[in-house]
């Protein structure tokens, strides 16, 4: 299975570029829903706020009173803290159970508005975010929506801005048109990026590696940025170092062939088994006929060959 992160600003459209996804069979995995079904009533997470926030957060019918648990939670950090050490655990396992339950070849749709911010864009191995200008989506909220225009604004202005999204963003969707050209963006990517990943990774076949050079590209030393995340993700403690290299790591290239070079540094043989190990499971398989100790990623929208080295 492939996990993809879906995110965006709010009112950005990402309800239409899920609905696509899940009319083709992904498996949804709402971060909203998750948080609110955590904390129903009778549930262990609702008395754990009652407890630490008072009997004041309830409602009349003893459900959650949001914005009376935000009144006490946000007035100050260790407030903040408290509210963080109750719910983010139990919306992890909740997720996790999901996940588990989903089929061996699923595309895995994680609906997470705050994905930025949560700094949780490598840990999938796709991030999508759908793209829309904040005075666009202000309209939206106020005039579709009936939300209050400062509300609205304050909204947005508390959300990740463009530019931090666009630094994780593997895909980017502009949705700066009518809900049907989204969805038609969005079946694109479905159908020439998510299912031939899905698919090399079912087969544990790297996605085919450009071998024509082209004129330096200025996001390559961002995705690169993105690649090498995503390594110490998979790869956490069992690597000592990790850096892009190449050609496409170095700014004065007038050109190069369009492959993200990485190399990982591991401290001894036992390491370097135990890398290649968990790069293969999570989507950066052996490359047929190379040498040992050489890999490449499942994603054909993001090119990327890792080397392993043992430090001297």
């Amino acid at each position: 299975m492939i996990r993809v992160g879906l995110t965006g600003g709010i009112g950005a459209g990402k309800s239409t570029v899920a609905k696509t996804f899940i009319e083709r069979g992904a498996y949804h995995v709402d971060a909203d829903r998750i948080a609110r079904e955590v904390v129903e009533p009778g549930t262990p997470g609702l008395a754990a706020l009652v407890e630490a926030f008072g009997p004041e957060i309830l409602a009349a019918d003893g459900s959650l009173d949001r914005p009376a648990l935000a009144a006490r939670a946000f007035v100050d950090e260790e407030s903040v803290k408290t509210l963080n050490g109750i719910t983010h655990p139990l919306i992890g396992a909740r997720t996790q159970e999901l996940n588990d339950a989903a089929p061996a070849d699923a595309v895995i749709l994680h609906d997470v508005p705050l994905l930025v911010e949560g700094h949780m864009a490598p840990f999938y191995d796709a991030v999508i975010v759908v793209h829309t200008d904040a005075d666009l989506r202000l309209d939206r909220l106020v005039n579709l929506r009936g939300m209050d225009a400062d509300d609205a604004r304050a909204r947005i202005d508390a959300q990740a801005t463009d530019e931090q999204r666009r630094a994780v963003a593997d895909i980017w969707l502009d949705n700066s048109g009518t809900p049907d050209e989204l969805a038609a963006q969005a079946l694109q990517v479905w159908t020439e990026r998510l299912i031939p990943l899905r698919d090399n990774h079912l087969a544990g076949a790297p996605a085919p590696l450009p071998t024509d050079a082209v004129d330096a590209d200025e996001t390559w030393a961002a995705v690169g940025a993105r690649v090498v995340n995503r390594l110490w993700a998979i790869l956490g403690a069992t690597a000592t170092k990790i850096d892009h290299v190449g050609p496409t790591a170095d700014p004065s290239a007038a050109s190069a062939i369009p492959v993200i070079d990485v190399e990982v540094t591991v401290a001894d043989q036992a390491a370097a088994a135990r890398a290649a190990e968990l790069l293969s499971a999570a989507g950066f398989p052996r490359l047929p006929g190379a040498a040992e100790g050489l890999h490449a990623t499942v994603d054909p929208g993001r090119p990327a060959r890792v080397r392993i080295t043992v430090a001297d």
